[in-house]
């Protein structure tokens, strides 16, 4: 079976994605992350249960992404609402990280690489986005009518 270049695209970004949100729930276990993280939500008004949502979240997300486009063959009737859910789920998590991100009592050096513009997040975002796009796009996606 012979993949187009969207299907390329969408293999390929949701392997990306999957492995940098994986990551960054992962490295929240782990010190200075751990800190930075219980910093941002609690300076950002954000009530502490958003904590382990946050983190559930991520790995979640990522995993669902890492899972879909590793086994795209073996779960083939799952591939595409994996990746819907995952990268809806994940420009929802991008949305609470920009709303972070704006909030004036969050310092800088708690954020990631110490950006306090949400650029990272929105371009997470806009990645989910094109996930989103290109399954719209997929022959996968549309119900073969009469069959």
């Amino acid at each position: 079976m012979e993949h187009t270049s969207e299907d390329k695209v969408l293999l390929y970004n949701s392997r990306f994605l999957g492995t940098v949100i994986f990551m960054f729930g992962f490295l929240k276990f782990f010190e200075p992350f751990h800190t930075w993280f219980h910093t941002q939500i609690a300076t950002s008004g954000l009530p502490p249960s958003c904590i382990p949502v946050g983190i559930a979240g991520e790995l979640a997300i990522g995993l669902s992404l890492l899972l879909a486009s590793s086994f795209r063959r073996k779960l083939e009737t799952l591939f595409t609402p994996l990746v819907a859910v995952a990268s809806a789920g994940l420009i929802v998590n991008m949305a609470v990280a920009i709303y972070v991100h704006l909030q004036p009592a969050v310092p800088a050096a708690v954020l990631p690489l110490g950006i306090k513009p949400p650029l990272i997040p929105l371009v997470f975002a806009l990645l989910a986005g094109l996930n989103l796009l290109q399954l719209s796009r997929s022959k996968a996606a549309r119900p073969v009518i009469g069959h």
